[in-house]
Order: structure tokens, then sequence, then C-alpha cells
């Protein structure tokens, strides 16, 4: 699962990058995350199960809500 997600500048972009790191530790699932100044691209996907599981759509539904808060 892939998506990106724009910011209005640079240091919002790095607020949600943290928050994300923040879910990814807690979690002990973390994506790869592009960032490109206000743009930061999510991938998810479980290493382990080689491939997506719930986990990895559970992570992205959480990411857009933290967006949308």
């Amino acid at each position: 699962i892939q998506r990106t997600f724009q910011f209005k500048d640079f240091v919002h972009a790095m607020k949600f990058v943290t928050e994300v790191a923040d879910a990814a530790e807690a979690r002990q699932h973390h994506p790869d995350i592009l960032i490109r100044y206000n743009k930061v691209t999510l991938t998810l996907s479980t290493h382990d199960a080689g491939g997506i599981t719930e986990k990895d759509f559970e992570f992205a539904e959480m990411a857009d809500k933290m967006v949308a808060s």
C-alpha cells in the first residue's frame, strides 16, 4: 500500500513523520517513508508475511486519521 500526503510546508510534513514514527514504534510495524519537501510518501507491507496484511490496512487508516485531525 502506498500513499502520498501533502502538507503546507516542510515543517508540517516533518511533524507528521514524527507522529508516524511514534506510532510505528508502538506497533512494531514500520513503513518505508519518503520525504520530498512538503510531501510524505508512506509505503506499507508486512515483510514477515511477504506482502500486505491487515496490519498494513490498519496503519494506513491510522495515518489518514492523523492527517484529518
